[in-house]
């Protein structure tokens, strides 16, 4: 598999997609960006204002947290990858919904197919939800405040994935740890999170 190929591909579905109505206000889609052989794959909630303005992922307040949050476990951006939930930004920041995610998701489980990482760390709320479910963790899942930071290693074959994820390439397993993180921008008003961001994201250098 052509794996540039593959997300170039990507891109130019994205770019012309008209699934929801989210194109009609976006500034430019933000598809994702990083390694495509990464070990590690951060997955947000959905563009801001400053991801709508340049295309790229976490560039605002939220993204300078996470460069730092890396940073402190000595990784570097470059080799991990990012991406989001939804790839328009909705209007006024506001939360996404449940037809637009469903519409945009295949995205996103390409992305995961085609990068196959070891870890996954879902990004606030909304991620978290989704990847959990679609993992097969749908009966772990509670609030953010109460398994942030912890590590699931869902076993299930391609076939108990709620997804289309690996249509095209079954694996017999699917090995990876989820790990859910607070969103980013919880720092920004409270600072107070930082720290508890910091702290989670030790787990990345233990693993």
């Amino acid at each position: 598999m052509d794996i540039g190929q593959e997300f170039r591909k990507i891109k130019e579905e994205v770019i012309s997609c008209r699934k929801c109505f989210l194109y009609k206000t976006r500034t430019y889609p933000v598809i994702g960006e990083g390694s495509h052989q990464a070990k590690i794959m951060f997955v947000g909630e959905s563009p801001g204002v400053q991801e709508d303005k340049t295309g790229h992922p976490f560039c605002g307040a939220a993204g300078k947290i996470l460069d730092d949050l890396l940073e402190s476990v000595s990784i570097k951006r470059e080799d991990v990858y990012i991406a989001n939930i939804l790839k328009c930004r909705p209007p006024s920041n506001r939360d996404p919904q449940k037809e637009e995610i469903e519409a945009c998701v295949p995205y996103l489980e390409k992305q995961i197919e085609i990068i196959n990482p070891e870890i996954i760390c879902p990004l606030g709320r909304f991620a978290m939800e989704f990847l959990m479910e679609k993992f097969g963790l749908k009966d772990q899942i509670q609030g953010i405040s109460k398994i942030h930071g912890k590590v699931f290693e869902p076993q299930v074959t391609a076939e108990d994935v709620q997804s289309s994820l690996f249509e095209q390439k079954r694996r017999e397993i699917k090995e990876v740890k989820i790990i859910s993180f607070y969103h980013p921008a919880v720092a920004t008003y409270n600072s107070n999170m930082k720290e508890i961001l910091k702290k989670d994201f030790k787990i990345l250098e233990k693993i």
